[in-house]
């Protein structure tokens, strides 16, 4: 198993590091509140452990689950800490209204976090369809979620590819990074079904294989 470091205390760190850990990967949690990042690291159990934000993750795979306000900046001020890091983004970036994205129109969040990275670390979109709540749930009556992913390395994807099975999970290859715009479009429609078609969070976007 693997060491997994999340930069993260929220709602998806918890589900994240929390099936990870169940699955015997070694969890570091990072939060620029570190009172936040002891207590998920308690939270999730297993020996997870913390360390001080700013600092080299242990891990080989890092999980931005940070706001996509925020992540641009985190991911600038580790700067070369994220060196040769595979960083799985799974971030949105959604306006607050849900009226359109925050990145410029011909770009998109994945794109800008690979721009602000060091060119050496590959940057994997994944997560970013599935709710914290049903992400933490995991696999329902033995029919796994699906999580899509979208990169540029193949090697770098096999390894999300292979975290994510670890974990009870369906990973499905939806292509290149570009790719990463067209998930984070499924994000609004996902928040579009919640608002005005299922009315709650209890659902996932996935596919159904036929014949």
């Amino acid at each position: 198993m693997s060491t997994i470091s999340i930069i993260g205390s929220g709602n998806m760190a918890a589900a994240i590091g929390g099936l990870a850990a169940k699955a015997g990967h070694i969890v570091e949690v990072v939060s620029r509140d570190a009172a936040k990042a002891r207590a998920l690291a308690e939270q999730v159990g297993a020996g997870a452990t913390t360390e001080t934000f700013g600092i080299a993750p242990a891990g080989d795979i890092v999980i931005l689950a940070i706001p996509y306000s925020a992540v641009i900046e985190v991911v600038k001020q580790y700067g070369e800490e994220l060196a040769g890091k595979l960083l799985i983004d799974i971030t949105n970036p959604i306006k607050s209204d849900f009226t359109g994205f925050l990145t410029p129109e011909d770009s998109f969040g994945a794109q800008e976090i690979a721009k602000a990275a060091p060119a050496n670390a590959d940057v994997v979109k994944a997560f970013n369809t599935q709710s914290c709540s049903v992400l933490a749930a995991g696999p329902v009556k033995g029919h796994p979620l699906d999580v899509f992913i979208a990169g540029d390395g193949a090697q770098a994807k096999a390894r999300v590819s292979a975290f994510i099975e670890s974990l009870g999970l369906r990973p499905m290859d939806a292509g290149q990074l570009t790719m990463a715009r067209t998930l984070e479009q499924a994000c609004m429609l996902w928040l579009g079904l919640m608002t005005h078609s299922v009315g709650h969070t209890n659902f996932s976007i996935g596919i159904s294989r036929l014949g």
